[in-house]
């Protein structure tokens, strides 16, 4: 069997897209057309999600806080012959690192799970919320502490369901070093934990050191990291690297800049081999990030012909 394909959705809602995003039906009917085997959901407005976190639910836009609202997305999905590869939730208005009480996040992280299931997505990402310069504020230990604490209950919320947690380690959050990624997937030892690998951040978080806290640690090339993450990879993105972060609203680095492929620098004939070889994925999905690409629409179907060939070359 091959690998299936499929992207992020929120490379159309957010960034460049936040005022004019494509909608979900198009997006999906799009995918189809292209033959994705599925997409990977951006569970926030205005694509599907699980509601508010903070107040009505009738004032957030693709809000599906019923269960037979998600049965009839699932049931339309399939007619379509399409699936979910995962979903990225939205946790980012919650307080993590930042304080003593995390029972808001798990709270969330919880609604998020059942709505995976209503859907049955197998797999929810996080994230360290708070930037990588919350560690001038709270020491590292503390920090760490309140990361595992909350990682392991979150982890065992998903498991109860059938679930895995993926961890995507990227320059626009705290703990983005590679020893950081060893640190608390090992302290949070849980089965169904493991790092989200995105080629992009692997190469500016393991090569480039963007927005390493305290000084950089880096290596001469990712295939160092993907080795260090040995066993550790429970889903993949991929997508190129041009060595840059997406700027800010105020012209600073903030998180990578995931430009299509062939307008990078990656050699995926050595990173896929590498990632196949290091990868322990309790499922069969390759997925493509555009996140922040300001013509992600434009460059879907080109990138989707790049990664039928990394399938055909890697994926079987």
């Amino acid at each position: 069997m091959s690998k299936r394909t499929s992207i992020g959705s929120w490379a159309y809602t957010i960034g460049p897209y936040a005022s004019n995003p494509i909608d979900f039906d198009t997006v999906v009917d799009t995918l189809k057309t292209l033959g994705f085997d599925g997409v990977e959901l951006g569970a926030f407005p205005p694509h599907p999600n699980p509601g508010n976190p903070n107040g009505p639910d009738s004032e957030w836009p693709g809000a599906m806080p019923d269960k037979s609202q998600r049965l009839e997305l699932a049931a339309r999905m399939k007619s379509k012959g399409l699936a979910f590869s995962g979903i990225a939730a939205n946790l980012w208005g919650e307080k993590l690192i930042n304080t003593d009480d995390q029972s808001k996040y798990i709270a969330e992280f919880r609604k998020n799970s059942t709505f995976c299931s209503d859907l049955g997505i197998q797999g929810i990402r996080v994230d360290c919320v708070q930037p990588p310069t919350i560690h001038r504020e709270i020491d590292y230990g503390t920090a760490l502490d309140r990361v595992v604490k909350t990682w392991k209950v979150c982890s065992e919320i998903a498991a109860d369901a059938g679930q895995y947690v993926t961890w995507e380690v990227e320059p626009g959050f705290a703990f983005n070093k590679p020893s950081d990624a060893v640190r608390i997937h090992d302290a949070v030892d849980k089965a169904n934990f493991g790092i989200q690998y995105d080629t992009c951040h692997g190469q500016m978080v393991s090569v480039v050191g963007a927005r390493h806290e305290g000084g950089k640690e880096t290596f001469g090339s990712q295939l160092e990291y993907i080795r260090l993450l040995d066993g550790r990879i429970n889903h993949i993105h991929l997508i190129d690297s041009d060595n840059t972060c997406h700027k800010d609203a105020q012209g600073n680095d903030e998180t990578s800049a995931h430009p299509p492929f062939g307008e990078g620098i990656l050699n995926f004939d050595e990173i896929v081999p590498a990632l196949v070889k290091a990868a322990r994925c309790p499922h069969d999905w390759w997925t493509i990030d555009l996140c922040f690409w300001p013509d992600a629409w434009a460059a879907t179907e080109k990138c989707k012909k790049r990664l039928d060939e990394l399938v055909a070359r890697y994926g079987n």
